[in-house]
């Protein structure tokens, strides 16, 4: 396979199949070398057409609750009082400006992730 950029699901399908073939290359050999010129190539190309999209704010700060085992009183230093927390976390309350930068500094969740609308509960009225 000449190396190229991979503009097309075919280009892309056959870089995959090129890489799978040296996958088990010694780096800083010309098959190295390719896998790595390969990979970088292929890492463009998903980054622009198969784009993952952020995670819903209350999923990721669960997430990182849970991978760091935190509790919901750790939470309290950035949003607020027990009850504060409980509301967010249940999605009767959205998370404020103010949350989000405390969040984003304090815990080091992404700002980007935590500012995007989310789904939240309907109080029943």
């Amino acid at each position: 396979m000449e190396i190229k950029p991979i503009k097309t699901e075919t280009d892309y399908q056959a870089a995959m199949k090129e890489i799978e073939r040296l996958f088990a290359a010694v780096p800083d050999t010309p098959e190295g070398d390719r896998l790595e010129v390969l990979t970088t190539l292929v890492e463009a190309y998903e980054e622009q057409h198969y784009r993952i999209p952020l995670p819903d704010p209350i999923e990721a700060i669960l997430y990182h609750m849970e991978s760091r085992g935190l509790t919901r009183c750790d939470l309290e230093p950035f949003i607020g009082s027990r009850a504060r927390v409980s509301e967010v976390l249940n999605r009767k309350r959205p998370l404020t400006m103010a949350m989000i930068r405390n969040l984003s500094k304090g815990l080091r969740i992404s700002a980007e992730v935590l500012i995007q609308p989310y789904r939240a509960m309907k109080s029943a009225a």
